[in-house]
């Protein structure tokens, strides 16, 4: 399989995950669901700043897992341009309340961001189905379990 060109930034602005999430593995699950060539940054932080990028740009009080802001400004761009914030706090939180490894959801959320960044949604629940799919599909090609299998 061709791999897309990728131009890739990791930030730790919060350092807990550094190396337990590491640059190579995280270049690994963003290749497997990229359709495009990508120039993406990929920021782990901490609950503060989470909350204050949630509250700015989406008007949602609270750290949440993972934001993407798509650069992109039309379909036909030939590149896909993103940053890829994730929420440590709210990362490690989840993969202990859904008891999966901490590696398992930080793969599910980095391919979840750059699925956003390519124009995938799940506003609606067609679209939610479709992106579903596709994240477990990618990540099945990764070893990892399906996300949403535990969902009641």
């Amino acid at each position: 399989m061709q791999k897309n060109k990728l131009t890739l930034s990791v930030q730790y602005a919060d350092p807990r995950l550094k190396e337990s999430v590491p640059r190579t593995q995280i270049r690994r699950w963003i290749q497997a669901a990229l359709f495009a060539p990508a120039e993406l940054t990929i920021r782990f932080v901490d609950a503060e700043e989470g909350q204050t990028l949630n509250r700015d740009y989406r008007g949602k009080n609270y750290a949440t897992n993972v934001l993407t802001f798509a650069y992109t400004e039309d379909e036909d761009s030939e590149v896909t341009q993103a940053d890829i914030i994730l929420c440590t706090d709210v990362l490690e939180k989840e993969a202990a309340e859904q008891k999966k490894p901490l590696l398992d959801h930080a793969a599910h959320l980095i391919v979840h961001g750059v699925l956003h960044a390519q124009g995938y949604d799940h506003e609606e629940e067609e679209e939610a189905t479709e992106m579903e799919a596709l994240e477990t599909e990618i990540l099945a090609g990764l070893g990892f379990d399906n996300p949403y299998a535990d969902r009641g």
